[in-house]
């Protein structure tokens, strides 16, 4: 027995000295990058935009997928679908072409100097670019009137679209793509007409329109909404030759899809289509499928129905959260600033999206210092692990919030889990890489930092299993199944088994070992 213990305390020893050794590699590697960081921040905004190109992002979690079509996209696929183009309101027209209406076709391909001219119209209407604030027209309004006027090309285009942004996203290392987009649900605001809106505010009877609405049949459309994105999903690997040994690196780029819900509606149409969300989001979880993973409200939050109805909406997702507690709920909740609308409607949205919407992660929250008691709503995100997707383009776009006036050192300082995210960047004219880069450039973080947000990004995916790490949005200490493995090496034993069983815990796997690649260069 000593020999034996003695053989096996030596073996521990060993065991022990080598995780020791490989953990001081680590942190030396991760010295070196940090010291390359600081050259690159040193050098200005290019050098710092060459470093971060391959930082490994994780995930963009907050992206709507219209709006992260470039422009360019936009027009070839109306002219694949012989749509027109109206050159004086600059928005895509239905045919015929008849003068002044110009074909689409004519602007993809050999043009004439008109031709190009009129394309560049076209591209700046469609998006942010060269942009300058008027009278009359702020950068919040030209913003969201882009979506109408690209509006046209058929849904066919969205697997080449979804290509276009995962070939994107893998140009810059970035793993996972959470997508929102808007499914068929005409037959849901269809059966909400016909009912009608006759609840009492006060006390809304949501159960009984609840089935009134499913016994019009608002379940038929769950099969549609599903199909909306299995062919979306289809379509994207196909052109990606994904399964295929000419598979492109964008097919290594994961994609799951949140529900959007049009919050600007009347009241009746919000719940039907809300329903519909909460039961086609259930029926895709309970599948253990590759689409739907959440729900989230869309439209502008300062807009007269979104302001007028938004308690109203949240005492919905409460009702329905409590018959639907699987589904995953991410709002757009805060994207306000001081004089877009009275200072009154500043000061509840944040916390009641959390308390009655039973919102996992918050978009934007720009406006979480107006909120009453904001101190006291910080740390109660902070306790609640509540993420903020962070925005840094698109806030300075539509609300003119940069700098010291954005929040984001708010909420780090108050320890609410951040991650950065691109939300519209077609629109914006943007990718991933620009927000890290504004991270750095204008609110001054810090490698460690940078690789935090990260990292939380992938701690509140919607991807299911369990996490990597052993406590919450603490990313010193693994999983016991992986606490002594190596993210370079390929897992094996409990690890292995463990990121099998847990879908999450595999992409922030993945998430460590591109890290390790990426130091290891430094």
């Amino acid at each position: 027995m000593p020999v034996k213990n003695a053989v096996l305390s030596s073996l521990i020893l060993v065991a022990l000295f080598g995780f020791a050794a490989n953990l001081n590699a680590q942190n030396t590697a991760t010295t070196r990058a940090e010291a390359a960081f600081s050259k690159a921040a040193s050098g200005g905004p290019l050098a710092m935009r060459a470093f971060l190109d391959q930082f490994p992002k994780g995930a963009d979690l907050h992206i709507h997928l219209s709006g992260s079509v470039y422009a360019e996209h936009f027009i070839h696929a109306a002219a694949e679908d012989g749509i027109c183009v109206d050159p004086v309101g600059l928005r895509f027209a239905d045919p015929p072409c008849d003068s002044p209406l110009v074909p689409a076709k004519d602007l993809d391909g050999k043009m004439s100097a008109a031709s190009q001219a009129l394309y560049d119209k076209l591209i700046d209407s469609f998006s942010m670019r060269g942009f300058v604030p008027k009278e009359g027209e702020t950068g919040h309004d030209h913003f969201f009137a882009t979506f109408s006027k690209f509006d046209g090309p058929s849904d066919s285009h969205n697997g080449e679209w979804v290509n276009e942004l995962t070939k994107l996203a893998a140009m810059q290392n970035n793993q996972y793509l959470e997508l929102m987009t808007t499914p068929p649900r005409r037959h849901a605001s269809k059966i909400a007409g016909e009912i009608g809106w006759h609840l009492d505010e006060a006390h809304p009877d949501f159960a009984g329109l609840r089935e009134q609405l499913l016994a019009k049949g608002l379940r038929d459309e769950i099969a549609l909404d599903r199909k909306h994105v299995t062919e979306i999903n289809e379509s994207y690997k196909q052109l990606a030759h994904c399964g295929t040994p000419q598979a492109e690196p964008q097919c290594k780029v994961e994609i799951r899809y949140i529900y959007q819900i049009l919050r600007g509606f009347p009241p009746e149409m919000v719940f039907a289509q809300t329903l519909l969300g909460f039961e086609t989001v259930t029926q895709a979880l309970a599948a253990k499928s590759d689409d739907w993973v959440g729900i989230n409200f869309v439209m502008p939050e300062d807009g007269y129905v979104s302001m007028r109805d938004y308690t109203l909406q949240m005492k919905m997702l409460d009702y329905l959260h409590s018959v639907y507690p699987t589904v995953n709920i991410s709002l757009h909740a805060g994207e306000l600033a001081p004089g877009l609308v009275p200072p009154e409607g500043l000061r509840f949205h944040i916390r009641q999206a959390v308390e009655m919407g039973h919102a996992k992660r918050i978009g934007h929250g720009v406006d979480v210092m107006y909120e009453q008691d904001a101190p006291g709503l910080l740390k109660e995100l902070a306790a609640k692990h509540v993420m903020v997707e962070i925005n840094l383009s698109s806030n300075d776009g539509i609300l003119g919030v940069t700098g010291d006036m954005h929040p984001l050192h708010s909420y780090i300082d108050a320890h609410v889990p951040v991650a950065f995210s691109t939300d519209d960047e077609g629109v914006s004219r943007i990718d991933i890489t620009t927000e890290y880069t504004r991270a750095v450039v204008e609110q001054s973080l810090d490698y460690k930092l940078l690789k935090q947000t990260a990292r939380t990004g992938m701690e509140h995916n919607f991807l299911p299993g369990a996490s990597l790490w052993a406590a919450a949005d603490n990313f010193t200490k693994r999983n016991a199944a992986c606490a002594t493995a190596e993210p370079e090496k390929p897992a094996a034993g409990k690890c292995k088994e463990f990121l099998e069983a847990n879908e999450k815990a595999a992409a922030q796997w993945e998430l460590e070992r591109r890290f390790a690649e990426f130091e290891a260069k430094f």
